[in-house]
């Protein structure tokens, strides 16, 4: 195997430390949410989709889209939070064939119990950064997600 040239290592270096930095905080983001998940019984995903639709109905498709996930998969997670209360079905305004997910009384309810809990948790990851520094990460994290 060849040497790689030394003016490139610096740049894989930086590149591993980024990438076990953003892994490290991914492992701290996911227990947190996974713990507050726990408590209410609540998959990640469940507890995504709560979070997701918070302030907003989507049609089923779009919100599939959104967590990445086939029809069948979030018509299953759907009906089980539709049993449990938490999520309603309702026709599309725009397009009565498309089938909206909102989130029901109960569900925003549980959304803002569980909302406070997850900011609580990760503050001390947050809490180190400065109000600038967090608006910056905000900005690349969203730049990161194809968001911005």
């Amino acid at each position: 195997m060849a040497a790689s040239d030394p003016a490139e290592q610096p740049a894989v270096v930086e590149q591993d430390d980024l990438v076990d930095a953003l892994v490290q905080t991914s492992f701290l983001t996911m227990a947190s949410l996974n713990k507050v998940g726990a408590e209410h019984d609540l998959s990640l995903t469940q507890l995504r989709v709560l979070a997701i639709l918070r302030d907003r109905r989507l049609k089923m498709t779009d919100l599939a889209d959104y967590l990445g996930l086939d029809k069948s998969t979030m018509t299953g997670l759907v009906d089980r939070a539709v049993k449990r209360g938490l999520l309603e079905r309702v026709r599309n305004p725009t397009d009565g064939r498309a089938v909206d997910v909102r989130i029901s009384p109960d569900g925003a309810a549980l959304a803002e119990r569980v909302y406070p809990r997850v900011v609580r948790l990760l503050s001390p990851m947050i809490g180190t950064l400065t109000p600038a520094d967090q608006r910056r990460l905000r900005t690349l994290l969203e730049t990161m997600l194809g968001r911005h």
